[in-house]
C-alpha cells in the first residue's frame, strides 16, 4: 500500500449508497445488506471444508485450506510459533472489476 491515506468505507456507507442506487429508505436498504452479508458469512462460515460464491461481473469468494506452518514467526516478538491448519477466505476479482482496476 502507498503512503497515501487509505478511504475506508464502512457498512453504513454501504447502505447509503444502496439506498441512493435503488430509490429504498435507509431502513429498508439497512435490512437487505444485512440480509445478504448474513447470507454470506453462513455460506462462508459452513463450509465444510470449501466452499466457493461466485458473483458474475464482481468476483468470488473462496474458503480454502491453510496447511499448518511449525515455523512461523511473529513479527512483533521475532518469536518462532506454530500455527495450526485452518481455513482462511479468498477474493478473485470478476473479469468486469479486474478490468477496471487495471484502468486505473
Amino acid at each position: 500500500m502507498s503512503q497515501e491515506k487509505c478511504k475506508t468505507y464502512v457498512k453504513k456507507d454501504l447502505i447509503e449508497m444502496v439506498s441512493k442506487k435503488t430509490g429504498f429508505s435507509i431502513d429498508q436498504s439497512s435490512r437487505i445488506v444485512e440480509g445478504v452479508l448474513q447470507v454470506i458469512l453462513k455460506f462462508l462460515t459452513e463450509a465444510d471444508p470449501e466452499v466457493r460464491i461466485e458473483i458474475r461481473g464482481f468476483g468470488s469468494l473462496e474458503v480454502v485450506r491453510a496447511s499448518a506452518k511449525p515455523a512461523a514467526r511473529n513479527p512483533k516478538t521475532n518469536e518462532v510459533v506454530f500455527v495450526p491448519p485452518h481455513k482462511k477466505v479468498r477474493f478473485k476479482p470478476g473479469k468486469y472489476l479486474y478490468n477496471m482496476l487495471k484502468k486505473s
